[in-house]
């Protein structure tokens, strides 16, 4: 195996332990850090968004910054289309990129869900390049063990990479990148605690939908979104608890009436009427307008 996929499969080893680690979204000053291979340091990115470390002679990965100049998106093919570096088709970069095409060798995909939070994907692959338009088309595919990373399999891996499978993956990111902007952003305005039992926690904590999602009105933004723990996520989903357009927590009859341990007394019935913790920011609370939809199927079904 040469030094370039050597590299690249050292880069998702990497990236696989600390998703592992730390979950699916990594803080920018980690990837900057980067790696130490063969005594070398690997960053994975950079200020530019076509990223080559020193070591490579091509790009390794590929970043779309949040609140970025350029314009990346999704298309109707549900494929990510990447815009050039600037507008000169022959810029290194660009030029860089093409290589990468020409050779089919696999990239990771950085997308900022907000400042300095960044959602990592790989394996990804350009498979189309419009000059006229100035963009690169990147398909997402199966991760597979590093081990099986070679010339000849990726090969194989990408001939038929442009089928519904793989837009069918790519479009998998589409919908991650909004559940985890949804989820940082939920978090951030609760400053990283429980709305009902104050737990800080974070990788304890849910951005809980109070439409849900799967509605047309449940939409990813703050106001249809609650940081709960896990266990009060789980209650609230499943209308043991609801919360009036007051923002009052009252637990369900038939669970205020239970006998059980500390976590039944203490978790959820001591709960009962008591007041969600709110946002700093006032434009942050929860819509009064979502809160009694939610709440009116609490009533129907206590």
């Amino acid at each position: 195996m040469d030094i370039d996929l050597q590299v690249r499969v050292a880069v998702f080893y990497w990236l696989s332990e600390q998703v592992n680690s730390q979950g699916d979204v990594l803080p920018r000053k980690l990837l900057e850090q980067g790696f130490e291979f063969q005594g070398q340091r690997i960053p994975l990115v950079a200020p530019q968004g076509i990223f080559k470390p020193q070591i490579l002679d091509l790009p390794i990965s590929i970043t779309t910054a949040p609140k970025g100049p350029y314009d990346d998106y999704f298309g109707k093919d549900n494929f990510l289309i990447y815009r050039y570096r600037g507008t000169d088709p022959n810029h290194r970069d660009n030029v860089g990129l093409r290589k990468v095409f020409e050779l089919k060798r696999p990239l990771v995909y950085f997308h900022g869900i907000e400042p300095g939070k960044y959602l990592a994907t790989w394996p990804v692959y350009i498979i189309g390049d419009d000059k006229s338009s100035c963009t690169f088309k990147v398909a997402v595919d199966d991760a597979v063990p590093a081990f099986e990373y070679s010339e000849p399999s990726i090969s194989r891996q990408i001939a038929e990479v442009s089928d519904a499978r793989h837009a069918y993956l790519t479009a998998t990111v589409k919908v991650r990148l909004y559940q985890r902007s949804f989820r940082e952003k939920v978090l951030d305005a609760y400053k990283s605690q429980c709305s009902f039992c104050r737990l800080k926690h974070r990788e304890l904590l849910d951005a809980a939908h109070i439409i849900p999602d799967n509605f047309p009105e449940g939409k990813p933004i703050i106001e249809n979104g609650i940081s709960l723990c896990k266990l009060h996520h789980s209650a609230y989903d499943s209308l043991i608890l609801g919360i009036t357009p007051d923002y009052i927590i009252h637990v369900r009859k038939d669970i205020l009436e239970e006998e059980d341990g500390p976590i039944l007394q203490h978790g959820l019935k001591g709960l009962h009427k008591t007041k969600i913790i709110l946002p700093t920011t006032k434009n942050n609370w929860p819509s009064r307008e979502a809160l009694e939809w939610k709440y009116s199927k609490f009533i129907e079904g206590r």
